[in-house]
């Protein structure tokens, strides 16, 4: 009698099972980017106001974030870079990511992805100075 292993189930073998995760990450971030691309946050009424914004007039480290997201979706960089420069940055870590994982994945290798902690830490740093910045009066250049 052969033993089963009950918890790992049925594995996956060919390439295109194993991508249909990455692949629908993908469908799905390329969704929200042509939705962007074609509503223009830019235009009044189409989102909600950032609460934090409406709330205190101080902008969040995500304010700017759509109209970034709507400049790159026209190509249009260094607007990208002025309405959320830590967004564009963030775009651009997702697809490095992403295309670590579509190569790790098509190999059969696993996914992993375990950032250290002095990692994690610089970057929570990084946002928080730049969100302390933008809300200073000489931060106004990093206003979206």
């Amino acid at each position: 009698m052969r033993d089963v292993d009950v918890d790992s189930g049925p594995r996956d073998t060919t390439v295109a099972s194993r991508l249909g995760v990455p692949l629908g990450v993908l469908v799905a971030v390329g969704a929200a980017f042509a939705y962007v691309g074609t509503v223009d946050p830019n235009q009044p009424g189409h989102y909600p106001v950032c609460p934090l914004y409406q709330v205190t007039g101080l902008y969040c480290p995500g304010c700017g974030g759509l109209r970034s997201a709507h400049a790159v979706a026209h190509g249009d960089l260094l607007a990208a870079l002025h309405d959320n420069a830590p967004a564009v940055l963030g775009y651009l870590a997702f697809a490095v990511l992403w295309t670590v994982w579509v190569v790790r994945t098509a190999r059969g290798r696993p996914a992993r992805l375990a950032p250290r902690p002095a990692l994690l830490w610089t970057l929570g740093a990084l946002l928080l100075v730049f969100t302390v910045v933008r809300n200073l009066p000489f931060g106004g250049w990093l206003h979206p």
